[in-house]
């Protein structure tokens, strides 16, 4: 009988292979960072044959290191960086142009085009997002009509579209899978999340050809194998997909509907389950598809804040603050407070609820006697900053208010920013002891399916944890939430000039 879960974890800047016991321990892992591409301004790629021999040659490596051969694995759950969008050859499977990230914004001018067309309401009440360019449809449509004899091809049905579990599993499988599930469609805005099915008009809108698209599946449930001789002798089933976030929700055991959770990555992703009802945002949140399984869908509410950790992967490896991301923790716990200095960290414009794609990262409140330490710990209070801008909003429309918010990610080990944010919100947060959930939730999916574990397994996978309780006095909430909300007024005032034209 298999022991083990393998996951594949396809993060923005790095990729890792986990494999899970049935105690839902980690046994093993494997992590690589890959080359990040970007351009000009506002442009962000990847090549997506990085992204597969990545993936490919730290799991290898982690099967070698733990001496597990094919037949020890009962499935492999897939979770990916969500809208990236990868478009290539069916014949040759070779990308036709790199990947183009989510954090890309070079369809910006398109995205403000088709709102001033009044396209808006069109597509949330279809897809339950809001226009903009992080999202994969403009990205396709630019891909389409930029790249050289793209168009064509696609017209002749030799092309295909994938976010990256679709390319991975096409890689996986050997050219025999061009699928996806529910979730990852959800995140495209070209998928009806009402009915379930790729919108014939969205379709039209974006002028994309539906023969590029993959095969729309749930969340949990067995597609198929990998190739012979992938990872030695034997093939191993396909069993688990779910978009980062949304993997993150179930591997939190946030399964009732009013549970949410925060994932601090790359970016900072709040999700609420709001159960079988799509309930729409009035407050700039996205109304999305959490899983399926067994052809029932569960919905959330997410608020998406594109600047989380990586702002301070810029303080380290571009202003050279600190050597490690580890070092901003004790540098924030050196001062008392940031001295009245705000870091909008709005490198890609800013997410919910603002949805601002052209605003830019600013620093507000600089005197003479600003030191590195309080850029440093204004930084990090940013993420709880942005976090608490997503979480009013998603208490205004769901009508709840959380009496606890589950956080995951690698951010989560900074115990000043857990607390920074228990003090801002103010909520208790728990920290699970297992901070990969974003990996967990893909093992559990892919277990599901497998009979490897049962839902009734689920609760026994989060642990103990910690809490960080709220204990800053209230008028001191309120007046250093009043100073960030003027901080986002100036920088949105200091536009980044006129909206860069599309260009090819």
């Amino acid at each position: 009988m298999a022991s083990y879960i393998l996951t594949f974890d396809l993060g923005t800047s790095s990729e890792r292979a986990i494999v899970f016991n049935h105690d839902f321990n980690i046994v093993g892992m494997e992590q690589r960072e890959f080359p990040q591409h970007y351009p000009s301004p506002g442009r962000v790629e990847q090549d997506p044959m990085d992204i597969w021999n990545t993936q490919l040659s730290i799991t290898n490596s982690l099967l070698k290191k733990l001496h597990i051969s094919t037949k020890d694995i009962a499935g492999i759950g897939i979770t990916n960086q969500r809208e990236t969008t990868v478009v290539w050859n069916r014949h040759t499977g070779q990308p036709v142009y790199p990947a183009i990230v989510w954090q890309d914004k070079r369809t910006a001018a398109f995205c403000e085009i088709l709102k001033a067309k009044k396209y808006s309401a069109q597509i949330q009440e279809k897809t339950g997002l809001i226009i903009d360019a992080y999202f994969s449809a403009t990205k396709l449509h630019w891909i389409l009509n930029y790249v050289p004899g793209a168009r064509v091809l696609a017209e002749k049905g030799d092309l295909l579209f994938g976010t990256v579990d679709t390319w991975i599993i096409w890689k996986l499988s050997g050219g025999a899978l061009h699928i996806t599930d529910v979730s990852n469609a959800s995140r495209t805005m070209l998928y009806n999340i009402n009915t379930l099915e790729w919108d014939a008009d969205l379709l039209a809108l974006f002028d994309i050809p539906a023969a590029i698209l993959p095969s729309v599946h749930d969340s949990s449930e067995i597609y198929g194998k990998t190739a012979e001789g992938l990872f030695g002798k034997g093939r191993i089933p396909i069993t688990g997909i779910a978009g980062d976030q949304q993997a993150a929700l179930f591997g939190q055991g946030c399964l009732s509907p009013g549970m949410a959770k925060n994932t601090y990555g790359t970016g900072c992703f709040m999700l609420m389950n709001t159960g079988g009802k799509a309930v729409k945002s009035n407050h700039g949140l996205l109304t999305t598809i959490a899983w399926g399984i067994e052809g029932k869908i569960t919905y959330a509410l997410e608020g998406s804040v594109f600047i989380a950790g990586a702002a301070i992967q810029w303080l380290r490896d571009n202003l050279h603050l600190i050597k490690t991301v580890a070092e901003s923790e004790a540098a924030a716990c050196a001062v008392q407070d940031t001295s009245g200095v705000y870091f909008i960290p709005a490198f890609s414009g800013l997410g919910a609820p603002y949805w601002d794609m052209h605003v830019r990262g600013t620093l507000c409140g600089l005197t003479q006697g600003s030191s590195d330490k309080h850029i440093i710990r204004a930084a990090l209070e940013a993420i709880a900053y942005q976090s608490k801008d997503v979480l009013d909003a998603m208490e205004c429309d769901s009508g709840v208010k959380l009496e606890a918010l589950n956080v995951d990610g690698g951010a989560t080990g900074n115990n000043f920013l857990m607390q920074f944010q228990a003090d801002i919100l103010p909520c208790p947060v728990f920290r699970v002891d297992i901070v990969e959930s974003t990996a967990l939730g893909a093992a559990l999916l892919a277990g599901l399916a497998c009979g490897f574990w049962t839902l009734e397994d689920i609760p026994r996978s989060r642990g103990e944890g910690r809490c960080f309780k709220p204990n800053m006095p209230e008028n001191t909430r309120r007046e250093l939430y009043r100073g960030w909300l003027r901080a986002v007024k100036q920088a949105r005032t200091c536009r980044a000039g006129e909206t860069e034209r599309e260009s090819g």
